[in-house]
């Protein structure tokens, strides 16, 4: 796959943090060593005790000079001198240096770059998207309208600065390598979209993804018909081709324009009245072996199950009021947040009032 950059640095380009650390470290290192050199002289010349030597040259460097700490020789004198004007020179570059430090941004690209590394160690049940090209860009603005958490990986650094800018997760790197993916958290993750530029790319990056993490739910994009059977070889639980997926959403606008209308409004995030849900039955709540009927889902929480599916991977569609739901089936429902996020709960086996 070539050579590729790993850049762990939001918002800056490679080299900025040796820069970062070069002025402040060596006016601190300066500084130090002008108090070492000026304590052990007097020390040496005065004979002085190691606090009193540096009492001394502390209260020179800072020129706030109280009182001399004994009587100086001639040599002692002059030495003072030598301190004055190193220490105060060295004083004056310190405190230029931080605050040029501090006024450019530096500081706060560090705290930045802190907050990154720590978010990126600490996030977990994410989605990892492999490329933010025009596709990985919509699916990471519906995750981001949808308050989703993922992180992305691309190979381009202005992408990658694009991501950071808006306060999200982005790791410039080949996402076919198996270092990159530990590091954003592939075994935290809730799944992974392999989204980058060609097929090829996209079968290397599912490969390495399923053997990483066995588990892991993998959406991968496809550009030609050859490569679909590939990346489900490869690991890919759905491989997806936009243009194919773009034509029958054009002709289903064109024949049922209004079922269409319908279900993009029920998908998008830009609607907050009507959300379509996908709710997993768990074994510990109370509606395994219920049928839809007895649970009285839509009496008790206002939501409309439109399919089920199935534990063993059959989709029911419309489903009777007298079918029976088991551990491990997902209802696909119909309602508002509220009532969906209530139907989770008690999905899952918690109490909630509705």
């Amino acid at each position: 796959m070539g050579h590729t950059r790993m850049n762990s640095s939001p918002g800056t380009r490679p080299g900025r943090g040796w820069s970062w650390a070069q002025g402040p470290v060596l006016a601190v290192t300066f500084f130090g060593l002008v108090l070492a050199a000026g304590t052990a002289g007097y020390m040496v010349i005065e004979g002085w005790s190691a606090w009193d030597a540096f009492y001394m040259t502390t209260i020179s460097v800072t020129t706030v000079g109280y009182r001399e700490v004994h009587e100086l020789s001639w040599a002692g004198q002059a030495w003072t001198t030598i301190v004055l004007f190193a220490g105060v020179g060295t004083l004056f570059y310190t405190a230029s240096t931080v605050l040029a430090l501090v006024v450019e941004g530096g500081f706060s690209a560090h705290l930045k770059r802190r907050w990154f590394k720590r978010m990126l160690h600490e996030i977990t049940d994410h989605f990892i998207i492999c490329g933010y090209g025009r596709i990985g860009s919509v699916i990471a603005d519906e995750f981001r309208n949808q308050g989703v958490p993922f992180v992305v990986i691309d190979r381009d650094p202005e992408r990658v600065h694009e991501i950071l800018e808006q306060g999200g997760l982005a790791v410039e790197a080949d996402a076919s390598r198996e270092d990159v993916l530990v590091r954003v958290g592939i075994h935290r993750a809730r799944g992974l979209i392999a989204a980058v530029g060609t097929d090829a790319e996209n079968v290397y990056t599912v490969l390495s993804a399923r053997v990483l993490n066995p588990g892991l739910f993998i959406i991968a994009r496809v550009e030609s018909e050859h490569a679909e059977e590939k990346l489900k070889r490869a690991g890919a639980d759905r491989v997806i081709s936009p243009y194919e997926l773009g034509a029958i959403q054009i002709a289903a606008t064109a024949l049922r324009p209004a079922v269409v209308d319908f279900m993009r409004l029920a998908t998008s995030s830009a609607r907050l009245d009507l959300v379509a849900e996908q709710i997993e039955i768990a074994a510990g709540s109370t509606f395994p072996g219920k049928t839809l009927r007895e649970a009285s889902l839509r009496e008790t929480f206002g939501v409309l199950i439109v399919a089920i599916k199935r534990a063993d991977g059959r989709m029911q569609f419309n489903p009777d009021p007298d079918d029976r739901m088991q551990s491990g089936d997902q209802l696909v429902a119909l309602g508002n947040p509220a009532q969906l996020k209530a139907l989770e709960d008690a999905a899952d086996g918690v109490t909630t009032r509705v």
